[in-house]
């Protein structure tokens, strides 16, 4: 094996006999290695720490440290560790070969050596080094790019996963208040009309009164039937109710299109609030009493946030994917307590968000239920890992919402948590978009 104009072969020679190194000096630099010579085990150590050589010839016997301890150290040193050894000896005994072999030597020279012999040897052992370096190189090359395979087939399947379910979930939730919208429409359009005629009505009665003020038995005991006074009184009310339910009905409308809306290929500005505020009314029927638990309680701690650049349909689906793990927590919570215990400490999710330095915000969500140990939090992330019942997650949730905040949006998603002491989620988002 030649040397590599770029990088020379370097031979450390170690051996406490001059002539045995000038002998061998002469042979190594005769195929164009490089020498580099020790004559105890000392200075060999601190060489090859040093200059990193390509292999060593090590006499056994030496004065101070001998070749089996300065091998020893060699190997025992993660500097030196990797490169080859091989012994140069007059012992012939088995057993001492076999304790040279055992410390970590690749081979073994009996002296008086042959040149022949040294060179042989030393070629043989440095094609195998570099077939070995370049093997393991080779494999590292090979064992990244599966490596960056797998990760860009996990995200491209997330990201497929994720627009199937906002296509899928913003269909549905688009087609419900588009069919809202219709009767809501002409609800709205009849009211207006329908307070007119029982305006007109009610001045009709009025005057009917103030020309007959002596009404007939029969209508003075219909007048006292219904609570004509009464009615007067609470029909514009309850006309003005239904106006107020109308206003309401085209509220959660306008909240169901802002949660479904599609994004667009280029980020715009979205209120942060209207997305969780959008989030919690399709969560809205999960929050609610059931026979196993009081209200779950949502404590909004919303501070003054700007408009931010994002994509509002998958943040939408981060604060979804956030908030139902909160309520699945407090699910389970409640399965180990009596209703005497939830009232003492009663369900709750927390929503706060805060302006940091004018760059970014904060989005904390945080639920007072069983909480997760630290062998579940360093793998809540991960692509596929739930800790739910088969058939109750997926694991794509988290891992979906890890993927939107920190590489569609260059921000950051942590996690807080001790068990039994609830969990808290924090999203860190850039208030303007960054290029990724």
């Amino acid at each position: 094996m030649t040397s590599d104009v770029s990088k020379p072969i370097y031979i450390l020679l170690v051996d406490d006999n001059p002539n045995n190194l000038k002998v061998l000096s002469e042979a190594i630099q005769g195929h164009g290695w490089k020498a580099l010579m020790a004559t105890d085990g000392e200075s060999a150590i601190e060489q090859a720490e040093y200059m990193a050589p390509d292999l060593i010839l090590l006499d056994v016997m030496m004065p101070g440290f001998d070749g089996f301890e300065t091998c020893r150290r060699l190997k025992a040193n993660s500097i030196t560790q990797n490169i080859p050894i091989i012994f140069m000896t007059a012992l012939s005994d088995t057993q001492d070969k076999v304790k040279g072999f055992d410390i970590g030597a690749v081979d073994y020279i009996t002296k008086p050596f042959q040149q022949e012999e040294v060179v042989a040897r030393l070629k043989l052992h440095l094609k195998i080094t570099h077939l070995t370096q370049t093997l393991e190189q080779r494999v590292e090359e090979r064992t990244a790019e599966l490596a960056r395979s797998l990760n860009l087939l996990q995200n491209t399947q997330l990201q497929l996963i994720q627009n199937e379910k906002m296509s899928a979930l913003g269909n549905l939730v688009a087609g419900v208040a588009h069919e809202i919208n219709n009767p809501v429409g002409f609800l709205s359009g009849n009211l207006q009309p329908a307070e007119e005629y029982v305006r007109d009505l009610i001045e009709l009665v009025d005057l009917y009164q103030q020309t007959y003020t002596n009404p007939t038995p029969e209508i003075q005991d219909q007048i006292e039937a219904i609570d004509l006074d009464y009615v007067r009184e609470d029909l514009p009310k309850l006309l003005n109710s239904m106006k107020l339910g109308i206003d309401r009905i085209r509220n959660i409308s306008i909240s169901l299109r802002t949660f479904s809306r599609a994004d667009k290929d280029y980020k715009v500005p979205f209120d942060i609030h209207e997305g969780l505020d959008s989030t919690l009314l399709i969560l809205k029927h999960r929050l609610k009493a059931n026979d196993h638990r009081p209200e779950i309680d949502v404590v909004k701690k919303y501070g003054d946030l700007p408009s931010i650049e994002c994509f509002p349909g998958q943040l939408n689906q981060v604060f979804m994917n956030i908030l139902a793990n909160a309520i699945d927590a407090l699910e389970e919570a409640n399965l180990s307590r009596d209703l005497d215990a939830i009232k003492a400490k009663p369900n709750q999710i927390s929503i706060e968000t805060i302006v940091i330095e004018g760059r970014t915000i904060q989005i904390h969500i945080t639920d007072n239920g069983v909480g997760i140990s630290e062998a579940v939090k360093s793998r809540i992330f991960d692509h596929l890992f739930t800790t739910k019942a088969v058939g109750k997650g997926t694991g794509l949730g988290l891992a979906i919402a890890h993927q939107i905040v920190v590489e569609n949006h260059a921000g950051t998603i942590e996690v807080n948590s001790d068990p039994q002491q609830g969990t808290e989620f924090i999203i860190t988002l850039p208030i303007k978009a960054k290029d990724l």
